[in-house]
């Protein structure tokens, strides 16, 4: 994977002052909230960085504006978890390890979706150099989140290694304004997706990507706001989905459709031409 900080983390960032990620948290820890997705490419993200709020301030760790993540998602053989996302089922889950490289902190998550319609998200401690393992109390505690959505028959035991993506992600936190609560926005960029080497479907990185990402209590803000006066609507997008579907094209995919036809597909073209 390769990495370039200074395309964003840098010198799009550098008017911002910087704020550690406990006071973040004070400030927009944001629970509750509405989400939006943007496929950008990294020179527009880092173009409307600079467009921001100048009191807008950049997440910073150890002096670094750029922290690199790395997620390992777990599913079935038969994929049942990406099938339950990509035909809308009521009851969805999501289940994966990941590590917060720069900080040596890992997390086992259980993100799931009931019949309601409400998204609860569960993590626990992992160990960083595991993240492709799920030992016994792991898959018990996956067990028990998943069939509390009513899944009784789900076995935690067939879960396996089913994609790896890893990416750097910038942190911002844009101000409130008269109208609009505080927004926590996230940029990732360099985004590399990687199957297990049994499904031979490989790996790759797009490098000119970012994934950007709107989270604010109050609906649509100052940064929804410039996006779609520059004529950017929101993506449906999902890291785990659409990257697998991107490297599996026999997968059902119909749901992500508008990002692999204008994201993903062109380039998997491009560099495999």
């Amino acid at each position: 994977m390769t990495t370039n900080t200074a395309a964003i983390g840098a010198e799009a960032t550098a008017r911002f002052a910087p704020i550690g990620l406990a006071e973040l948290n004070s400030q927009a820890a944001l629970q509750t909230r509405v989400d939006r997705k943007y496929l950008l490419t990294d020179a527009s993200a880092a173009a409307l960085a600079e467009s921001l709020d100048p009191r807008t301030q950049v997440l910073t760790l150890a002096g670094a504006t750029a922290q690199r993540y790395r997620s390992v998602y777990f599913d079935t053989p038969e994929l049942d978890s990406y099938h339950r996302a990509a035909t809308r089922r009521r009851r969805r889950y999501k289940v994966r390890t990941r590590a917060y490289c720069d900080s040596g902190v890992a997390f086992l998550e259980v993100k799931t979706r009931g019949s309601r319609g409400r998204t609860c998200k569960e993590r626990v401690p992992a160990d960083i150099d595991q993240l492709e393992t799920l030992d016994p109390s792991s898959r018990e505690y996956v067990a028990t989140a998943i069939r509390a959505l009513g899944l009784e028959a789900f076995d935690s035991a067939r879960l396996a290694p089913a994609l790896t993506v890893a990416y750097e992600r910038v942190t911002l936190l844009v101000p409130a304004t008269q109208a609009h609560g505080p927004t926590r926005v996230t940029i990732d960029t360099h985004l590399y997706w990687c199957v297990p080497s049994e499904t031979g479907a490989g790996s790759f990185t797009h490098p000119t990507l970012a994934v950007v990402e709107t989270k604010s209590a109050t609906g649509s803000g100052p940064v929804d706001r410039s996006l779609w006066r520059r004529g950017i609507r929101p993506d449906r997008f999902s890291k785990y989905a659409t990257g697998l579907a991107a490297l599996r094209p026999e997968l059902p995919s119909n749901r992500w459709a508008r990002p692999l036809r204008q994201a993903l597909l062109p380039y998997l073209t491009s560099t495999n031409s």
